[in-house]
């Protein structure tokens, strides 16, 4: 059935008539008293936008592109009942210094409602380096929790029942590593695997896209996620193996389409590598999740969530042959935008991050993080991680959107732009397949160039006031020296941290962890052979980040991009 079929021929073109007749006489008198502010309107993506929109613009749509909330193509959800069944996981980031502190911030955000756990790692742990590298200088414990061994991860979670509370990890060059170190503590408590939920970003490929922060060569490091893949798919029922991200894509510079585009585009190499790994499809499917930003245009980030979601269904569907529907379910979880926040006038910035929030959730997010107000300045404060969790509460419990599934489906102008936003998303598919695929445009700085340009074209509207951002180049005041609390660095944390370390690599059986680290290497020349199971066993015995890392690197080397200009 299509939209036509809600308004026969005849209702149609009276429709258009009438629309004429207002536009030439009704709407061009006003402008001519009252011009509008304008020439012309766009979204934060470029789009135009029109004036008004009216069934007109849904001629073309058929009802099955919308369909119902829980069915395929799941522009409207990808479940039918949504937030009147549960609300989505409050799920506010955290982790600093040591793994007991960051422990002691989940039970103060978990006594505050948070209904999830989501982890930031530091530096060293990201980029796979021991705590004691001289790499780690000065980084240890500052942007997020430090974690070398199995150790740290059994103080991460003390008395933290992972079997009743989801926990996401924002990890990717040595994710395998702490999915191993989250499976192993996992098995001494001695939990069923397939009791866990939650995720590993583990996105490894838009990092080399967007993020900039990689260990190993691009194709090994697709190998160790479809690694990660395959071993959640046989082994954690309810465990996402990959959160696969548009939000650094975004956050790094493009426009709303291309975060879409460009993340069903690793989406489609992910599937592959597992595909021909001989996984099942319809068995890993349902276990991919994904990760987007909430920017601050309001509409065109819910048509973003509804278009991506379809798109994302199409694919699984008609190029991978998914039978089974959940393997064709997008589920996403969602954070506001922290390139949005600003110092100048930063108590505003809850404003802001309620307004994307609201989007996301109006978008159908699974999962949602709100950022703290002070986050343009340093790691959240306590107050503000209340505050913005409270944001979600307020928004859960007070506005009465949850009652109703996806309220602006029908939209006029939020289904012609989902329809947009879809349209040039395949567009930008089409041209990466015609370019020869996902790794060959990374390959060739494809991905890199549209981000860097999106992003420039971003700064010189800003500049120019084109595009208002308040505090900043609109409502501009004077500011005084600002006064206020920053989560403080404890500088005795590299110290403690090192020393825990050494601690752990003095109790090991050393000969046993060197033996498993030569047979990680025969394996790592092995591409058919997961690593996964070795990797449990050698952070069962006491081996680090680092022993890992630097095994792998001496098979593979490192990797290196080439400069975009």
């Amino acid at each position: 059935m299509n939209h036509t079929d809600q308004y026969d021929p005849a209702a149609l073109k009276h429709i258009e008539k009438e629309f004429d007749e207002w536009e030439k006489n009704e709407v061009a008198s006003f402008i001519k008293r009252a011009p509008e502010s304008q020439s012309e309107y766009i979204t934060a993506s470029g789009m135009p936008t029109k004036r008004t929109y009216t069934p007109l613009d849904l001629k073309d749509t058929p009802f099955e592109d919308i369909g119902f909330p829980g069915q395929y193509p799941f522009t409207r959800g990808p479940y039918p009942t949504m937030y009147r069944g549960r609300n989505w996981t409050m799920r506010q980031i955290a982790g600093f210094g040591t793994a007991r502190e960051t422990n002691g911030r989940f039970k103060y955000l978990i006594a505050q409602g948070q209904t999830g756990l989501s982890i930031d790692f530091d530096m060293p742990t990201l980029m796979g380096y021991d705590s004691s590298h001289p790499m780690s200088q000065g980084e240890v414990g500052r942007e997020g929790v430090a974690i070398d061994t199995l150790a740290d991860m059994e103080e991460l979670f003390d008395d933290i029942d992972l079997t009743k509370i989801s926990v996401s990890m924002t990890i990717n060059p040595s994710a395998w590593i702490l999915y191993a170190m989250y499976i192993a503590l996992a098995q001494k408590r001695g939990y069923d695997l397939n009791d866990l939920s939650g995720t590993i970003q583990n996105d490894i490929l838009k990092e080399y896209i967007a993020q900039k922060e990689w260990i190993f060569p691009v194709r090994p490091s697709v190998r160790l996620v479809r690694d990660c893949i395959q071993y959640g798919s046989e082994n954690m029922k309810r465990y996402n193996a990959i959160n696969i991200s548009g939000y650094h894509i975004s956050e790094a510079g493009s426009t709303a389409v291309q975060e879409v585009a460009y993340t069903m585009a690793t989406t489609m190499e992910y599937v592959q590598t597992a595909i021909d790994a001989g996984v099942d499809v319809n068995e890993f499917g349902p276990r991919l999740s994904f990760f987007f930003v909430s920017q601050a245009d309001f509409f065109e980030e819910i048509a973003k969530f509804r278009a991506a979601r379809r798109i994302y269904a199409k694919i699984m569907r008609e190029k991978f042959g998914a039978t089974n529907p959940a393997a064709s379910r997008l589920r996403f979880h969602a954070q506001t935008a922290a390139a949005t926040l600003t110092k100048p006038q930063y108590t505003i910035n809850p404003i802001r991050t309620a307004l994307q929030a609201l989007s996301a959730v109006l978008g159908g997010a699974q999962s949602l993080h709100t950022n703290g107000m002070d986050e343009a300045f340093a790691i959240p404060t306590e107050e503000a991680m209340r505050i913005a969790l409270r944001t979600q509460q307020i928004i859960a419990y007070e506005t009465n959107i949850t009652q109703v599934v996806d309220p602006l489906g029908g939209s006029y102008y939020v289904e012609s732009l989902t329809d947009e936003i879809e349209r040039e998303a395949w567009k930008i598919l089409d041209e990466v397949e015609e370019l020869g695929g996902t790794l060959k445009c990374i390959d060739d700085g494809y991905f890199q160039r549209g981000i860097s340009d999106s992003a420039y074209d971003f700064a010189l509207r800003k500049a120019s006031g084109e595009r208002p951002v308040i505090g900043v180049n609109m409502f501009v005041q004077e500011e005084e020296d600002v006064e206020i609390e920053t989560h403080p660095h404890d500088p005795e944390t590299e110290r403690r941290q090192i020393e825990r370390l050494n601690r752990v690599k003095d109790n090991r059986d050393e000969e046993k962890v060197q033996s498993m680290l030569k047979q990680l290497k025969e394996q790592a020349e092995d591409e058919s052979v997961n690593l996964m199971p070795l990797t449990i066993e050698l952070v069962r015995e006491g081996a680090s980040m680092g022993d890992i890392v630097e095994t792998l690197k001496g098979i593979w080397g490192t990797y290196r991009e080439k400069p975009v200009i």
